[in-house]
Order: C-alpha cells, then sequence, then structure tokens
C-alpha cells in the first residue's frame, strides 16, 4: 500500500490538476488498495442513508471509519455534497491507519476553503504530521497543509516548506518543492522567501528533488537565471536520471538558459554569408581592418557540448515528451550539422498513438521547412494510411509537400494521384492544393501538374473540381499568357461541369483573361445568359463580372447581350444580384445620372491583380518554440515565454564554476605515538597513507564533472599506483639483500613476532582476513603478511593496477630487519598493548588485483589461410595486464605463412572501432617466411562492452577486413579480497545492480571442484575464500572502469544451483550471468 500511495502521491503532485487532480488520484490509490467489492461500491447507486456515517466515523473500529471514509468519498466523485460531515471528518485526522487518514487528507482537500474555521482546528495534527518518522506521513500533511487555500496559514506553510527542504528523505523535500507553487499562487508576495527555499533546493543532488525544483523555479522565478549557474553541470549530468516529466521541465529550461549564456553554433555560418555580401563592395583596406574579427572561428563552450552530449541519450526514451523536449533543444542549440540525428527517433514517435502522432508531425511540419534534407531519407515514413484520421493525413501531405525535389518529385505525385481517388473529400481537396504547390515550387512539373488539374475538372466531386479550379486559377494567375490553351479547355468543359463553385471559378477566369481568348469568351457569354435564371446565385454573379469585361473590352460583340442579362438579373429574387446589376449598370453605361466613377470602370475592373503566392501554413510557426502549446496553436498561449536571442558576446563561462573544497590533510597519531614513541619514520609512514586514503575519496568528482572526470581520475590514480607497486618492487629486493638494517621500532616488533612461537605465527596467519577486514588489529602481523604476499604479486604481475587506496597497499616493506628472538612473555605483553590502543580513522575494504588462475589458452580465428591469401592469423588473451594501457586487455596474435611464398609488411591498417574504443597495434613484421609463424602482442580498450573491434590486416599487396571479439570473461581482472568484504561490497551492489537465476543440473556438475574449474576457465576471476563448503565465491573487477564484479554461487539441495551476480555494469553483469548459466549446465 505504501508504494501504491508513493506513484499516486506523485502523480498527483505535479502541480497541474489542483485540487481535483489529487482528489481523484488520492480516491483511485485507497480504492486500488481495498478489495475489489469496496472498489466497485464506490460508484454504485446501493449507498446507506447517510444518517449513519456520523455513527460511523464515531466508531472505535478503523474497519468502519474506512468504510465510511470510501461511501463520502464516492459521493464526492460522483459530485455530492459532504460538507456538512466536516466535522465528523476532522476528528480522524490524527488516526494512526494510514488509508484512514489519507483519506481524510483527500476530503479536507475538497473542503478545507469552504470549512475555514474548522479547517484551521486541524493545523495543529499536520504540524506534528510534518515530524512524523514516516516519510509518506510527512509528505501527506504537507501536501495537505499546501493545498488548503486559506491566506491566514501562510506563514505555517512558509515554515512548514523550509523544514520539508531540509528533510532527509527525498520524497518530502520533492514534495517541498510542489508546495512551493501553491504557495506562490496564493501570496505571491511570499516570492523572496520562496526564491530562498528554491536556491536551496536546487543544491540537492537527488535525482527525485531535481524536476520538481526546477517546474518551481519556472513558475516562480524564470528569470532568475543566476541561480541556475552554479547547478548547471550538475543539472546536466543528473539528466539521464531524473524521472521522465522531470526530464521534460528541465531540458525546456536549459533550452532557454543556454540561449543566453552561450555564443550561437550558426554564427561561423552567418559570418560567411555576410563576408561574401560584403566582398564586392567593401574596398580592400576594409577587408584587411575587418579580417581580424571575421577570421576568429567558433569554438563551441564546453558546458554547451556538455548540455548536447548529455541530452543525446534521451533519445531513446520511452517517452515522447521526453523525445520531443531533446528534438527542440537540438533543433534551438546544436549546429546545423548536428541536427539530423533527432529526425529517426521522431520518425519512431508516428508508431506512437494518434495524438502524440499529430504533435511530431506538427514539429516535423516546420523543421521540413527550414531544413529539408533532414527527413528526405525517410519519406516513405510519411505516406498516408488509410486508417490515419484526417487531421494527421493533412499533416503528412503537407511535410511530403515541403520534402518535395527534382528527384522524388514524381515518387510524390504519383503518390497524390492515389490520394485524390480518396473517400475522405477534406483530404482529397488537400491533396489538390498540395499539387499545386508542387508546380509551383519545381517548374519542370508545372505542365504536368496542370494538365492533371484539369482532367479533374470533371469530376463529379464538387470539392474536388472547386479545388481544382481554384488551383489551376492561382497557376495561371502566375503565367496566363503560356497557359492560353488551358483557358480555351476550361471554357469547353463549361456545358459539362455542373457544380456552381467550378462553373464560377471558370468564368471568373475568362473574365479575368479575356484578352488571351477573344473570340471564345463572347460565345461563352452567349451561353450563360440563355441559363441566367437557372444558375446559381454564384454563378450569376461572375456572369455580371464577365459581362461587365467584355462590355468594356468588346463592346460591339457583347453590347446587346450586356443589356439582356442586365434587364434579367434587374428582377432577380435575390437582392444581392439585384444590388449588383444596378451598380454595374451604373458604372459601364455612361448616362446623364452617371457620376464620376463611370470615367474610371476600366481600371475598377480590369486592374491587375497580383498573383498568389502558394505558400505553407507551417512557414511563419518557427517564431515559436518547438514542442509547445503556442506552436501548436500557431497564436501566443497564455504564460508561454519567447525563446532568448543568441547574445552577441559571449558571457563570463567562470560563473559556472564551482568551488570543490579539498579536504584538509591531517596526520593521525600512529601506534607509536600511542605508545610514547615518537619515531619520525612511523609518523611518517601513517600521514603519508592517510593523505593518500583522503586524496582517493577526494578525488571522486562532484557532480558538475560528470562521468569523464571519473574516468580521468580513476586512471590517474591506477598510473600511480603501478609505479609505487614497481617501486615496492625494488624495495623489497633491496630488503632481502639487507636483513641486518632496521631503524623502525613498529617494525622491528613486526620481527619479533615473526621470531616468536610457531604457534602463534599459525594463529597469525589464520586470523589474518579478519583482522585485515576490521583494520584494528596488530599492524606488525599484517605487515609480514603482506610482505609475502606482495613479492608473489609483484613477481608475477609487472603493474598491479589498484582502484582503491587503502591503509595496507601503501606499506613501505623495504628496510624490514632481522628477527631478534626476545623473551616470549615480554613480547606478549607488548603486542597486547598495541593491539589494545590501535585505532584508525577510516576503513576501506582491501580488494587488491592478483595473479590470474592459469588456464589453457582459448585460441580464436583472426584470419583464415584461404581468405588472406595464404596467411593465418589466430589470437588469443593470455590474461596478463596490458604492457601498453592499464585501461586495455592484451590480445596475442599468432601470425603463419601457409604459402609458398614471403609474406612483407604485416601490419594495422585502417580502423573502424566503435565510439571510445581504443588500440594499440603491434610493430610491423617486415617479412614472415614460408610455413613460419611469429606471436605479436597488441592491446584493445573494449571500453567494457563485448563490441567487436574491427580493423584492417595489412601486407605489402593486400589489405583483410578482421575483427577480434572479446568474450566477456576476458574483460575482467581476477581481485582478491576477504568474506567480510567480498559481503560488504555485495550489499552495496543489490537491487538493479544484482542479476540472479536458477540453474539445475546433474550432481556431478555441482562438485566444488567442477564449479571453480568452470567458472576460472569461462572468466578471468579471482577466487575468494568461503567459509561454507556449498557457497562459492569470486571476484573481479571490469579492466577499463575498475567496476567490481562479484559471483556468488549457491550450491542447494537436489543439485540445485542458485547464481548471482552483483556489478554496477549490468550489460556485463547480465551477458556474463547468460554464459555461466549455459558453462555451469553443460556436463
Amino acid at each position: 500500500m505504501a508504494s501504491n500511495n508513493l506513484s499516486y502521491n506523485d502523480q498527483g503532485d505535479r502541480g497541474l490538476g489542483g485540487e481535483s487532480t489529487e482528489l481523484g488520484q488520492e480516491a483511485t490509490a485507497v480504492s486500488s488498495g481495498g478489495a475489489s467489492g469496496a472498489g466497485f461500491r464506490l460508484f454504485s447507486a446501493d449507498y446507506k442513508k447517510n444518517e449513519d456515517l456520523h455513527q460511523m466515523l464515531e466508531s472505535s473500529k478503523d474497519s468502519l471509519k474506512l468504510e465510511a471514509m470510501k461511501r463520502i468519498v464516492g459521493m464526492i466523485a460522483k459530485g455530492k455534497n459532504a460538507s456538512e460531515l466536516f466535522p465528523a471528518v476532522v476528528k480522524n485526522v490524527a488516526s494512526k491507519n494510514i488509508e484512514l487518514k489519507k483519506l481524510v487528507y483527500v476530503y479536507l482537500v475538497r473542503y478545507a476553503e469552504e470549512q475555514q474555521d474548522l479547517a484551521l482546528l486541524s493545523i495543529s495534527t499536520f504540524q506534528r504530521a510534518l515530524k512524523d518518522p514516516n516519510q509518506l506521513i510527512r509528505a501527506s500533511a504537507l501536501r495537505v497543509l499546501s493545498s488548503i487555500r486559506v491566506p491566514i496559514i501562510v506563514p505555517i506553510m512558509m515554515l512548514s516548506i523550509k523544514e520539508a527542504a531540509s528533510d532527509l528523505s527525498p520524497y518530502v523535500r520533492k514534495t517541498a518543492a510542489h508546495a512551493i507553487q501553491k504557495l506562490y499562487s496564493l501570496d505571491a508576495e511570499q516570492k523572496e522567501l520562496l526564491v530562498e527555499v528554491i536556491e536551496k533546493l536546487l543544491k540537492d543532488k537527488s535525482t527525485l528533488v531535481a524536476g520538481s525544483v526546477v517546474m518551481s523555479f519556472e513558475e516562480v522565478c524564470p528569470e532568475r537565471i543566476d541561480l541556475i549557474h552554479k547547478n548547471y553541470r550538475k543539472l546536466c549530468n543528473l539528466l539521464v536520471d531524473v524521472e521522465e516529466w522531470g526530464q521534460v521541465v528541465i531540458i525546456n529550461m536549459l533550452t532557454r538558459y543556454a540561449r543566453t549564456q552561450f555564443l550561437s553554433p550558426w554564427k561561423e555560418e552567418e559570418l560567411l554569408d555576410a563576408n561574401n555580401e560584403k566582398a564586392f563592395y567593401d574596398s580592400d583596406e576594409q577587408n584587411k581592418n575587418g579580417d581580424a574579427a571575421t577570421k576568429t572561428p567558433y569554438v563551441m563552450d564546453p558546458d554547451h557540448r556538455l548540455l548536447l552530449r548529455n541530452t543525446k541519450p534521451l533519445l531513446q526514451s520511452r517517452n515522447a515528451a521526453v523525445v520531443m523536449g531533446v528534438a527542440q533543444l537540438y533543433w534551438h542549440l546544436a549546429p546545423k550539422i548536428e541536427v539530423n540525428i533527432v529526425a529517426k527517433s521522431l520518425i519512431r514517435l508516428l508508431r506512437s498513438q494518434r495524438e502524440v502522432q499529430y504533435i511530431v508531425l506538427q514539429n516535423i511540419a516546420t523543421m521540413t521547412i527550414q531544413k529539408k534534407g533532414m527527413f528526405e531519407p525517410y519519406l516513405k515514413s510519411f505516406y498516408v494510411r488509410s486508417t490515419d484520421p484526417t487531421q494527421i493525413k493533412i499533416l503528412k501531405l503537407e511535410i511530403l509537400t515541403n520534402l518535395t525535389s527534382e528527384t522524388n518529385i514524381s515518387i510524390v505525385l504519383r503518390e497524390f494521384q492515389t490520394y485524390v481517388k480518396s473517400q475522405d473529400k477534406q483530404f482529397a481537396a488537400a491533396t489538390i492544393q498540395a499539387i499545386g504547390r508542387c508546380a509551383t515550387n519545381i517548374s519542370e512539373v508545372t505542365d504536368t501538374c496542370l494538365n492533371g488539374l484539369v482532367y479533374l475538372l470533371s469530376n463529379r466531386d464538387e470539392y474536388v473540381v472547386a479545388e481544382s479550379v481554384v488551383v489551376i486559377k492561382k497557376l495561371l494567375q502566375t503565367q496566363p499568357s503560356q497557359h492560353s490553351e488551358i483557358i480555351k479547355h476550361m471554357a469547353k468543359l463549361l456545358d459539362n461541369i455542373a457544380v456552381s463553385m467550378a462553373r464560377a471559378s471558370i468564368l471568373w477566369l475568362i473574365g479575368e483573361y479575356c484578352e488571351h481568348v477573344p473570340k471564345i469568351a463572347p460565345d461563352v457569354l452567349r451561353k450563360v445568359a440563355k441559363t441566367f435564371t437557372n444558375e446559381e446565385e454564384i454563378v450569376k454573379l461572375q456572369v455580371l463580372n464577365l459581362g461587365a469585361k467584355l462590355y468594356l473590352t468588346n463592346p460591339k460583340q457583347t453590347k446587346l447581350l450586356m443589356q439582356y442579362i442586365l434587364n434579367v438579373a434587374k428582377y432577380d429574387q435575390n437582392y444581392d444580384i439585384r444590388d449588383r446589376t444596378r451598380f454595374i449598370k451604373q458604372l459601364i453605361v455612361p448616362n446623364e445620372k452617371s457620376g464620376a466613377l463611370s470615367k474610371y470602370a476600366k481600371k475598377i475592373f480590369l486592374a491587375q491583380k497580383p498573383a498568389p503566392v502558394l505558400e505553407s501554413p507551417f512557414k511563419d510557426r518557427d517564431r515559436f518554440q518547438l514542442s509547445t502549446l503556442s506552436h501548436t496553436l500557431n497564436t501566443k498561449a497564455n504564460g508561454y515565454l519567447e525563446l532568448p536571442n543568441w547574445p552577441q558576446t559571449a558571457p563570463d563561462p567562470s560563473v559556472r564554476n564551482v568551488e570543490v573544497i579539498q579536504p584538509a590533510k591531517e596526520q593521525i597519531t600512529s601506534v607509536g605515538k600511542l605508545k610514547g614513541k615518537k619515531d619520525d619514520s612511523g609518523d611518517k609512514f601513517y600521514s603519508d597513507s592517510e593523505e593518500c586514503e583522503e586524496s582517493s575519496k577526494g578525488s571522486e568528482p562532484s557532480s558538475e564533472s560528470g562521468s569523464d572526470s571519473k574516468n580521468e581520475d580513476s586512471s590517474a590514480s591506477s598510473s600511480e599506483e603501478s609505479s609505487e607497486s614497481e617501486s615496492e618492487k625494488g624495495m623489497n629486493e633491496e630488503s632481502q639483500n639487507s636483513d641486518s638494517e632496521s631503524n623502525n621500532q613498529g617494525k622491528t616488533k613486526s620481527k619479533k613476532m615473526k621470531s616468536a612461537t610457531s604457534s602463534e605465527s599459525e594463529e597469525s596467519s589464520s586470523e589474518d582476513s579478519s583482522e585485515s577486514e576490521s583494520e584494528s588489529d596488530s599492524e606488525p602481523e599484517r605487515t609480514m603478511k603482506q610482505k609475502k604476499e606482495e613479492k608473489k604479486i609483484v613477481s608475477e604481475v609487472k603493474a598491479a593496477v589498484k582502484l582503491e587506496v587503502s591503509l595496507l597497499d601503501l606499506v613501505d616493506l623495504s628496510d624490514v630487519s632481522t628477527p631478534v628472538a626476545l623473551p616470549k612473555p615480554a613480547m606478549g605483553s607488548s603486542l597486547a598493548a598495541d593491539l589494545k590502543g590501535l585505532s584508525l580513522s577510516s576503513t576501506s575494504p582491501v580488494i587488491d588485483v592478483t595473479t590470474p588462475v592459469f588456464v589453457p589458452p582459448k585460441s580464436y580465428e583472426l584470419l583464415h589461410r584461404m581468405s588472406g591469401k595464404g596467411l593465418g592469423a589466430q589470437y588469443h588473451f593470455p590474461r596478463q595486464p596490458c604492457i601498453y594501457n592499464s585501461k586495455m586487455v592484451s590480445v596475442q596474435i599468432t601470425l603463419t605463412n601457409n604459402s609458398d611464398k614471403e609474406i612483407r609488411n604485416i601490419g594495422i591498417g585502417e580502423r573502424k572501432l566503435a565510439s571510445g574504443m581504443q588500440m594499440h597495434d603491434f610493430y610491423e613484421i617486415e617479412c614472415l617466411e614460408p610455413g613460419t609463424s611469429k606471436t605479436v602482442s597488441m592491446g584493445i580498450d573494449f571500453c567494457d562492452s563485448t563490441q567487436a573491434a574491427n580493423f584492417q590486416l595489412c601486407t605489402y599487396n593486400d589489405h583483410f577486413g578482421v575483427s577480434v571479439q572479446p568474450p566477456v570473461g576476458e574483460l575482467l581482472l581476477p581481485v582478491t579480497t576477504s568474506e567480510k568484504d567480498f559481503k560488504t561490497e555485495q550489499g552495496k551492489l543489490a537491487g538493479m545492480n544484482e542479476n540472479s537465476t536458477t540453474i539445475t543440473g546433474a550432481p556431478q556438475n555441482s562438485s566444488c571442484q567442477t564449479i571453480v574449474h568452470k567458472v576460472v576457465n569461462m572468466a578471468n576471476v579471482g577466487v575468494v575464500p568461503s567459509g561454507q563448503d556449498n557457497i562459492h565465491r569470486f571476484a573481479a573487477k571490469t579492466v577499463n572502469s575498475r567496476a567490481l564484479v562479484l559471483i556468488t554461487i549457491e550450491v542447494k539441495e537436489g543439485s540445485t544451483v542458485q547464481l548471482s551476480i552483483n556489478t554496477e555494469k549490468t550489460v556485463i553483469g547480465s551477458v556474463l550471468l547468460r554464459e555461466l548459466k549455459s558453462v555451469l549446465s553443460q556436463e
């Protein structure tokens, strides 16, 4: 129930629905948590009488109260008035039953404003609930308190919001961010105090809070850009992990922020265009003076690039609003050559619901006007389906028209021919308009489109004919002299066309261009004069216009016809026609009563009319920001914020720098100092190790620096540690040659410990792992044990790579003196005293890279001898640290010459690596004799992925494309750790970082040796000691990022094996789980 409450409260507090939204969602949450029968009774008509509700609410049983509250909420949902129950409901506000309390909160939100006096009585209860240990109750109390629209409690609301903003629970802080908007709408004078709370919440690192506080920022103080400066990089880095609706809000805010803080990425292109225009007019001296300004190259701000890089993955989001938000961000902020990446994601959204399609198509229609090539590869995605609604059909038609060019016009026109025959008349008419636009934009198909439109004039559909005539009329207005034959053809069709709109349009065309058809126009007037009384009103008006124009241009042939038409029209039943007749007669037939207008009759009727421009209705919509309501409506909506213009000069980028507070390097008291031994070397040993430990913690990047700095820090620390391990190797070798030296009292005590009885030595060795876990046991014991382990590691591994720096890793082993035999009791008492006072300020698990278990190498074919023209190549993974780079996987390639001729100049050619991958080539082989083989080493950084590294293997004469595919087990480095540290790290990697499965295998597959052998053969992992025989543990780190990979195999009864893998690299974890399951299932 708690999870349901959390999700519904989360939805209800968007700040968009007000009280009614929260009311409905709270009711839904509670009804879903109750019995199914109760859910149906909420809206049924079978209610008991309301008189018993008072008794049920005053009952001592929570079940009766809960039933009563469900009935009351049901009444509210049906629109019935339940305000008379307010006093009885308020009494239960302090109930301990969470379900009952939430229903009471829902009721109070609905009626608190009407019953203000009674609602104020429960304020103290809400204030007590704000300190409840349950985060859900604290958040619900704040939500209800902020929803009570009573101005008198504004100070209480403000204090509650301030307290909630400092709450330990991110959910409560999220609710506080929502309450800010409600308080601001109630009392705008609290803006300054609310801005302080917003500034505090903007510093919150929780992804649950980020979206809500940015929404409050947009509602309360969108002009305070200075609040975003210090939090800009953090918001960019948190964006991927924020909830979807929070991502939409943050993206829109960052879009406006970037337009005010960064230079235009299109500036360089604009400068080039401006220079081309000025080149002709400016003198040489002016050009020389302006070179310094114009030749300055554009360099994108790193923070600008950070925003584009961190929003790009969101194009794969399942939420259409997030994808649309990223698309508009790239459209308004990215360089023009990078905008094309959003096209594919927008096309994917066209498979969504109709409402989503409508919005996406509107934005695509706007984009296609400025960047036609962006969507040209996806032309077929805009083909109209028969199941599409009319509005979506018209939008797709608009986009197809925008995408037409000389290369694809034939395909588009073929589609239009089918659309014209559609039963959807509105869509068919829109298609005819689209054909007209294509004819205007592409001159090569103008005649073809005109002929097709003329053919449509014989269609029986009124819409089709009318639109065809209108479009033909617009096309002919552009070049009337060249299309007189079409006008003649349309005049011949007049007898067969019955649609009044089409007849009227033809008459208008003939009258407008009567000088191009001087012989046909009088005859057309004669025909329509005969049928004048039977024509529609719109046709009669065009007959009068045609007669007036012919009377002025050809009075000899049309004077008598016009007089007849005027006499007939004078007695028409329609008063518009009678008025038009009297007006035209006085204007064109001069007499004594005619005024001065008759002199200008020709100028009035035969005036040159401008040709219409066929434009897209989306041409001017780019003045609005994409994916906004204003863009959809094509008008400025209430609350719309204009997208700022790019600044002319770059603002100061240092305002976004965040001061990183470096931890102070303090020296802790060493074991020697605790006992009064002030040895300088011992003091230095502990202080250095503490500094290294603190620096390793401090090297973790802040949220503003992102994942890139994490990689840099880890690589830097690994290189430093590898050099330290090499230096330790040298010192260890020297210590073997100079066993008699001793200058440290703490280390002398370790020699004493070594020279003690064998029983104590064995006890020390057996308990060494547990002592290193707590880091509170004997330092001398650990020193000797660590010496043996590090000698073994350094001798076998050339460069030890470590992620975390612990105190034991930095022990100086160079000058350990020869053991001196002392009396046992004295040594024991001294050791006990030292152990009693030993205390370290910080502890960290000991996880070291160890030597891999030897397994026979498995070879993979790189190049077959037939494909390589005699050159064969195989590769295998030696499971040794790469000598070129600690982040690379070592790969050994065996090249064999199977031909009878020598092969020369064998090397690496062109690489085709995935993003982020790197490769270190092997040295070129000058000559490979026939029948001989040679093994070379190379390093490949696979970036902790199983993607293949593709490259060319070249010889003097040929190039062969090859690829190295890494098994997931070869992307790991084995580590050694204790069982306690293993469990500690495993607990940190629970939840989504854990993959598990159950394997049912044969009994012999479940033996200890079989499991270890199979796992070690399949993956390069280290075996972790386990105190239980039926549980096997293995640990490793990924080569690139040093992320821990913990494998646990538990053998249960019946030969059932439980396999679990814990790692933050979820992809590697899932692939490794699948591979191990396959291996362990085999006989």
